[in-house]
């Protein structure tokens, strides 16, 4: 009886994710509130003996990996958030965009500089400084949809090839199921997907694009802090590849270099102290990231999650990992990335870089089944689940042209090694 009703309660919380438009009620709410509930009531009903030992440590470890996830995310989109308020980031989009521009040429620029940054921001802040790119240039409708759907699938898969750029990778990597080197494989299949999918678009964009440009003052701190923050990346993919040292580790002890080269340069002020970007950072997504690993931690424990194997015992893990990705644009990526690494699946190296690929950019299938797609949704007027999925059939052809060439590196890797 407790485990039906742990099951409709993790049920409920994903209709609360999917429905969050039309109950009006924040996701992260809904999860964190059924989350924490779910593992009160497990405590409730193993009130003594074994099985209440065994609670605790269950407990014990999934809020272990979820403070590593947290601290993570937290220290990486502290430094995003300073950059991205100093004017950094779109003084970095001015400068590489000319006076005037081919809408082909703008196209395919786009595809790149969101494939590029998302890679090193999280897809919401990636999506929120190329969706305002895109309004300030002043297309047609049916024109700005495009560059939309071409700037959901792009950030979605800039982040698959970087811890620092999606979440699933993130988790996947943690897990020990890939390692740093082996996920920079998946940034050729996936910018080629990308370049597909501008390619299918740019047919009958021949006008030209005047672009008025905005620059921003930049002062040597901020170039010294994006220079810790280019530096704390590459540090901790080197530092993990030779030392194994945890990424979560690496990227404190960068936001701590941002913190005392504030105060260096006598810019930690109380006007505008630089602690102050903590707090502006999305903890909505933090939150929800939360109750979701709350019960996907919760389901592993009932042994819910054990069903999930049963469809990679009956298709082999190419078409498995496939048909995870186009079920993440319905269901959300996170929790089901979460509750296949706990569901104890054994793999190939390939296989789960695969799915790795799979499960960050299939959620760009449909336009609710990314971060990227619902806020480029609610930023764009026009832009809505049926004007979105009129490119459809480009977007699945380059998923799966990408899912497939990711299988062909990944092959040449394990040959050259």
């Amino acid at each position: 009886m407790l485990n039906i009703l742990l099951i409709c309660l993790a049920i409920l919380a994903l209709l609360g994710v999917v429905l969050e438009d039309i109950i009006h009620i924040n996701k992260a709410k809904i999860t964190l509130f059924l989350g924490t509930l779910a593992w009160m009531l497990l405590f409730i009903f193993h009130p003594d003996g074994a099985e209440h030992q065994q609670v605790i440590n269950g407990l014990g470890e999934n809020i272990s990996e979820i403070a590593g996830l947290w601290l993570f995310l937290v220290a990486a989109m502290t430094f995003v958030a300073y950059l991205n308020k100093k004017g950094m980031i779109e003084n970095l989009i001015y400068f590489f965009l000319p006076k005037q521009i081919s809408e082909k040429a703008l196209l395919f620029l786009t595809a790149v500089f969101c494939f590029i940054f998302s890679s090193l921001a999280d897809n919401i802040t990636a999506t929120l400084v190329s969706v305002t790119l895109i309004l300030s240039l002043n297309l047609s409708p049916k024109k700005t949809l495009r560059f939309a759907t071409l700037v959901v699938f792009a950030v979605n898969s800039g982040g698959v090839a970087l811890i620092t750029g999606d979440v699933t990778t993130l988790m996947i990597f943690l897990a020990g199921k890939v390692s740093i080197t082996d996920l920079l494989t998946l940034a050729i299949p996936s910018l080629l997907a990308v370049l597909l999918l501008a390619t299918m678009l740019s047919f009958g964009m021949n006008e030209t694009v005047h672009i008025k440009r905005h620059i921003t003052e930049v002062r040597r701190v901020d170039i010294c802090i994006a220079g810790i923050f280019l530096g704390t990346i590459m540090a901790t993919i080197f530092g993990n590849a030779i030392y194994q040292i945890p990424p979560v580790l690496t990227f404190l002890f960068g936001m701590s270099l941002m913190f005392l080269t504030a105060r260096y340069f006598n810019e930690d002020q109380d006007e505008d102290s630089i602690l102050e970007y903590i707090r502006v950072i999305e903890f909505e997504t933090l939150l929800f990231f939360l109750g979701i690993l709350l019960l996907v931690g919760m389901l592993k424990e009932i042994h819910v999650l054990d069903s999930l194997v049963s469809i990679y015992e009956v298709l082999p893990p190419i078409a498995a990992n496939y048909l995870m990705g186009v079920l993440s644009a319905t269901i959300d990526n996170v929790p089901l990335t979460a509750a296949l690494l706990k569901a104890g699946i054994s793999m190939s190296s390939p296989a789960w870089l695969g799915l790795t690929y799979a499960v960050g950019v299939g959620g760009s299938l449909l336009i609710i089944g990314s971060a990227a797609g619902i806020v480029a949704m609610s930023k764009i007027e026009g832009l809505t689940f049926g004007s979105y999925l009129r490119y459809g059939l480009y977007l699945l052809a380059s998923y799966t042209i990408g899912y497939v060439a990711v299988f062909y590196f990944s092959s040449l890797l394990l040959a050259a090694a």
